[in-house]
């Protein structure tokens, strides 16, 4: 089996290896990114919804960064919502702060009832710039 690359942005390695899970990984061409909540410095959820989505936009930037990309090489998000029907609105002023202009990467958003006590969580596949890559 070929050993996963694995990307940790700084600072929260600490983290990753006590819930045992790695924060991106590399591989042909890609960063895979785990899903990132809002979480402060001991992982405990920020409690304000539109500055726990902007944390959870900050924790993936750290990882793209980590990484060699930006948030303009994704091409595809995930977003898990609890209770979009009520959080949605709120959520989404922060996406323009972080998403760029168009052409804008793929996105599902899907409605959950659980995420350990987040509201809001995301997940993308960005491509690796070609310096990233060799």
């Amino acid at each position: 089996m070929t050993k996963r690359d694995v990307v940790f942005p700084a600072g929260r390695q600490a983290l990753y290896e006590r819930n045992r899970y790695s924060p991106a990984i590399r591989s042909n061409g890609f960063l895979f990114v785990s899903g990132q909540v809002g979480s402060r410095e001991d992982g405990s959820p920020e409690p304000d919804l539109e500055a726990q989505v902007r944390l959870a936009f900050d924790n993936l930037v750290a990882i793209l960064k980590a990484a060699g990309c930006t948030f303009d090489d994704v091409v595809d998000v995930t977003v898990f919502m609890v209770d979009p029907q009520s959080t949605f609105e709120t959520a989404w002023k922060v996406v323009p702060e972080f998403w760029g202009s168009a052409p804008h990467p793929t996105l599902t958003a899907v409605g959950v009832t659980w995420l350990y006590g987040f509201d809001f969580e995301i997940k993308v596949i960005a491509k690796l710039p070609e310096s990233a890559t060799e």
